[in-house]
C-alpha cells in the first residue's frame, strides 16, 4: 500500500481550530457544529474530549466570524493560533470536582428530606413547630446549589430557542420546589384527618420537595459519570503530545551547546541528543551513530541504526549514541504533530454521536411541556380548582423527569466497568459499545499485541563439534555488556543456563556488532559484514543457516570464537500464548482478522502463520494503519483494532471499535475505547461479547424508561396521579434501570 505522507504531515491551508468552552456533553458539540456548518462552504467537526473545533473554510470567512457564530449558538469560542491546549486538563478536572461536591451534598441532604417530606405531608399530625423551615432548610442548598448547573444549561439554551432534557429537569424541579413553598407558608389549614395509607397518599398536602430533590441527584449522577468519562477521552492526545521533548540542546556556529524551550527551534537548526534521550524532532543525523527505538512511529520491534544521513523522527529515543540531528522539520510540521492530528480528527468524528436521550430530547421536550401546560388549562376549565390544576401539570413534568433515562447508560456502564475488570477489559465509553454492534472485521498490530513484544533467542545453530552449551555462554559473556536489544536477548538467553563469564577489551561496533575477550579467548559477534572487515571466514552450512532465519523474519547475527566463526544465533518476538486460540474463536463469532504491522513482511507473515490470520498488511507506518482502516470502512466494513503502540494510537481512535493492550503505551490505551489488562488475548473476544451484552442491557433500559415516560404522561394528565406518586414512580423507574443494569455482574465469557 502507498501512502502519500503529505497528507498527513501538511495540514489544510484554510483550517482553523476553534478552542470552545461551555460544551458538557455530546449534545453540545452537535449544537455547535449544526451552527458552524450552517456556514457557506464550512466544514466542522467538533471534539467534545479536547474542546476543539476543526473547521475547514472558504477564503471568504475567518476566524472572527466563526467564533461569533459559536457565542450566538450559546458557548465560548477563541482561535487556537498555537499547539493545542491539550495537556491542560484542569478545566476538566474542575468541572468533575464541583460536579461531585454538588452529588456528594444533594446526597446528603436528600434522605432526611425524602424521610420528613412524605411524613410531614402523608401524616400531618407528626407536624412540630418549625417543620415548614426544616424542610425548606434541607431542600434549599439541594434545589438551588446543587442543581445550578441544571438551571444554567437550561436558560442558555431558552435563550437560544432550544430545549433539552436540562429544560425539563429545571422546569420540573423549580415547579415542584415552588409549589412546596406555596403549600409550606401560605396555604396554612387544619387538614381532615383522612384513614388508610393510600388515601393518606392520595390526599396528602402538596408538599413535593423530596421529588425536586431526587431529581436533582439521579440526574447530578449521571452527569458525574459522563465528566469522568470526557476526563478520559482526551487521554490519547495528551499522551501524545506528552511523548515530544520540551527542551533541547542546540548548537550554535562555535559548537557550544545552549538549552531552549522546543518551541524555538527553527528548520535547519543542528541539535543534541544524548543517549536515552528523545528525538527532539524529525531531522537527519549530521555526526554520530546511534540504535534508536522507532517503534513509536513504525511499530518495527528491532531498534534501527543510524549514522552519518540517516533520517530520524521526533518523539523516537537514541538508545545508545550521541547524535546530531539537524532539524527537517519543526512544530506542526513533525511527524509526531502529525500523529496527534490523526487522533485529534478520529475523536472529532467519533464525538458526534450523541447518547439517544440527546438524540430524542429535541422532540419529546417540547411536547411534555406542551401535554403539562395543557393538563393546567384544561383541569382549570373544568372547574377542578388551582390545587388540582397545579397538581396534575406538576405531575406530568414530574413523571416525565428523564432520570431513568439519564440513568440507562451509565448505570450499565459502571456494572459492566466492574464486571469487564474482573475478566481484564475496561469499557472507557458509550461509543465502544455502540460500534461493538456491528464489528465484522478484526485488525490486530504484531509487535507487543499478537507478539510479546521483546526479542528473545529462538534459534542457536553451531558447526559440527562444538559444545552448544559452551558457545551459548560465551556469546552471552560478550553480549552483556553491550546495551543492543539483541544483545540484551542473548544475554538473557544465557543467564537463564547459569553465570555468564566475565567479558574484558569490550568494543561495541555500532551497526555492526561487538568484540571482546571472553575467559581469554577473542570473541566476536556481529553481521556479515563484521566478519567481512575482520577477515574471518564464514562456512556455508552456517551462511545458509542465516539466510534462512532472515527468511523467517528474524535477526539473526554471526559468532566468532578465536578468528573461527562457530554460530549463527537468531533472535525474534514470539507470539504471545493464547493468541492463536483468541483469533480461532473470533472466527468463530464470525469475525474476519488481519495483521497489519510496521514490521518487515518476513516477520510478520510468519507470526500470522502462527497465530492462524491469512491476510497481512506488512511495512506501514502509522498513516499507513489509518489508512488501511479508513479503506476498510469505505468498503462497508466495521472495523475493530486491536494494538498496543505510540505508533497505534491513531489506528485505535480512527477504527470503530479501539481496543488496546493495557500494558501497552499511554497514546494507545488513550486511543481505544478498550483497555485489556489481561495478559491473553482472550479478553478480545471477551470484550466483543461484553460490549454486546451492555449494549443490550442499555437498550432495554432506554425502551423501559422511555416507554414508561411515555405510558404514565397520560394517566398523570387524567389525575391518576398526584406529584407524590409521580415522584415514587419516577423512583421505581430508576430503581428498575439500576436493577437491570445489575444484572450484567453475571456475564461471562464463552471462553
Amino acid at each position: 500500500m502507498t501512502v502519500q505522507n503529505s497528507t498527513l504531515l501538511v495540514p489544510p491551508a484554510e483550517r482553523v481550530r476553534l478552542a470552545v468552552t461551555g460544551m458538557s456533553c455530546a449534545s453540545c458539540s452537535a449544537r455547535v457544529e449544526r451552527a458552524l456548518n450552517r456556514l457557506d462552504g464550512v466544514t466542522a467537526a467538533v471534539n467534545v474530549a479536547t474542546g476543539v473545533a476543526t473547521v475547514d473554510v472558504p477564503p471568504a470567512l475567518d476566524a472572527k466570524q466563526l467564533c461569533d457564530t459559536v457565542i450566538a449558538a450559546g458557548f465560548g469560542a477563541s482561535e487556537i493560533t498555537g499547539a493545542t491546549p491539550i495537556l491542560d486538563t484542569e478545566p476538566e478536572d474542575r468541572a468533575a470536582a464541583d460536579l461531585f461536591r454538588r452529588l456528594l451534598v444533594a446526597l446528603l441532604l436528600f434522605f432526611p428530606l425524602a424521610d420528613l417530606s412524605i411524613m410531614f405531608a402523608v401524616e400531618p399530625s407528626t407536624r412540630i413547630t418549625g417543620w415548614q423551615w426544616i424542610l425548606l432548610g434541607l431542600a434549599a442548598p439541594i434545589v438551588g446549589w446543587a442543581a445550578a448547573p441544571l438551571h444554567r444549561r437550561a436558560l442558555a439554551g431558552l435563550r437560544h430557542g432550544v430545549t433539552s432534557m436540562d429544560t425539563l429537569v429545571s422546569l420540573g424541579i423549580t415547579s415542584a420546589t415552588l409549589w412546596s413553598i406555596v403549600t409550606l407558608l401560605f396555604r396554612d389549614r387544619d387538614p381532615a384527618p383522612v384513614h388508610g395509607v393510600w388515601n393518606a397518599i392520595l390526599h396528602a398536602d402538596s408538599i413535593y420537595l423530596e421529588v425536586a430533590g431526587g431529581v436533582t441527584v439521579f440526574v447530578l449522577a449521571g452527569r458525574y459519570f459522563e465528566a469522568k468519562a470526557k476526563r478520559r477521552a482526551g487521554g490519547a492526545l495528551r499522551a501524545l503530545a506528552a511523548l515530544g521533548a520540551k527542551d533541547v540542546t542546540v548548537l550554535t556556529r562555535d559548537d557550544r551547546e545552549i538549552t531552549v524551550p522546543i518551541q524555538e527551534l527553527t528548520e535547519g537548526a543542528r541539535f543534541l541528543t544524548r543517549p536515552g534521550e528523545t528525538i527532539a524532532t524529525d531531522g537527519l543525523v549530521v555526526s554520530g551513530s546511534s540504535s534508536v527505538d522507532a517503534s513509536a512511529m513504525t511499530g518495527e520491534s528491532t531498534p534501527i541504526e543510524v549514522g552519518p544521513g540517516s533520517a530520524v523522527t521526533g518523539g523516537t529515543v537514541s538508545l545508545t549514541g550521541r547524535l546530531v540531528v539537524e532539524a527537517g522539520a519543526v512544530g506542526a510540521q513533525t511527524r509526531l504533530a502529525g500523529m496527534i492530528r490523526l487522533v485529534e480528527e478520529a475523536q472529532a468524528g467519533k464525538a458526534g454521536l450523541q447518547r439517544l436521550a440527546d438524540r430524542i430530547s429535541g422532540v419529546f421536550v417540547p411536547i411534555v411541556l406542551v401535554l403539562a401546560a395543557a393538563t393546567f388549562t384544561g383541569w382549570m376549565v373544568s372547574g377542578a380548582g388551582l390545587d388540582a390544576a397545579i397538581g396534575a401539570g406538576l405531575a406530568v413534568l414530574v413523571i416525565a423527569c428523564p432520570c431513568a433515562l439519564g440513568l440507562a447508560t451509565p448505570t450499565a456502564l459502571m456494572v459492566a466497568s466492574g464486571r469487564g475488570a474482573q475478566l481484564g477489559v475496561f469499557i472507557k465509553g458509550h461509543d465502544a459499545l455502540e460500534a461493538s454492534r456491528t464489528v465484522d472485521t478484526v485488525v490486530f498490530d504484531k509487535t507487543g499485541t499478537l507478539t510479546e513484544g521483546a526479542m528473545t533467542v529462538v534459534a542457536v545453530h553451531t558447526v559440527e563439534g562444538e559444545d552448544r552449551a559452551e558457545i551459548i555462554g560465551l556469546a552471552a559473556g560478550l553480549e552483556a555488556a553491550s546495551e543492543h536489544a539483541v544483545a540484551a536477548a542473548i544475554t538473557a538467553h544465557g543467564r537463564a543456563a547459569g553465570p555468564l563469564p566475565e567479558v574484558t577489551d569490550f568494543v561495541a561496533l555500532p551497526g555492526l556488532g561487538a568484540r571482546g575477550l571472553v575467559e581469554g579467548r577473542t570473541a566476536l559477534i556481529g553481521r556479515a559484514a563484521l566478519f567481512a572487515d575482520a577477515g574471518v571466514p564464514i562456512p556455508s552450512a552456517l551462511a545458509r543457516q542465516l539466510e534462512r532465519e532472515q527468511r523467517f523474519g528474524r535477526t539473526a547475527v554471526y559468532f566468532a570464537v578465536d578468528g573461527r566463526a562457530v554460530a549463527v544465533l537468531a533472535v525474534a518476538d514470539t507470539a504471545r500464548p493464547g493468541a492463536a486460540d483468541a483469533v480461532a474463536r473470533l472466527h468463530r463469532l464470525g469475525l474476519r482478522t488481519l495483521l497489519v504491522t510496521g514490521d518487515n513482511a518476513f516477520a510478520a507473515q510468519a507470526i500470522a502463520d502462527e497465530v492462524g490470520i491469512s491476510e497481512v498488511i506488512a511495512e506501514v507506518l502509522p498513516e499507513g494503519k489509518v489508512e488501511v482502516v479508513r479503506s476498510l470502512r469505505a468498503q462497508g466494513h466495521r472495523v475493530a483494532m486491536v494494538g498496543d503502540g505510540i505508533n497505534d494510537g491513531p489506528a485505535l481512535a480512527t477504527a470503530d471499535l479501539g481496543l488496546a493492550i493495557g500494558r501497552g503505551t499511554d497514546v494507545a490505551i488513550g486511543a481505544a475505547d478498550m483497555i485489556l489488562v489481561r495478559e491473553d488475548l482472550a479478553a478480545v473476544p471477551d470484550a466483543i461479547e461484553l460490549a454486546h451484552a451492555t449494549l443490550r442491557t442499555i437498550r432495554g433500559n432506554m425502551m423501559w424508561a422511555f416507554g414508561y415516560n411515555v405510558a404514565a404522561v397520560p394517566v398523570a394528565m387524567a389525575g391518576l396521579l398526584n406529584p407524590l406518586l409521580a415522584g415514587g414512580a419516577m423512583a421505581f423507574s430508576s430503581l428498575f434501570v439500576v436493577w437491570n443494569s445489575l444484572r450484567l455482574r453475571n456475564f461471562r465469557g464463552r471462553g
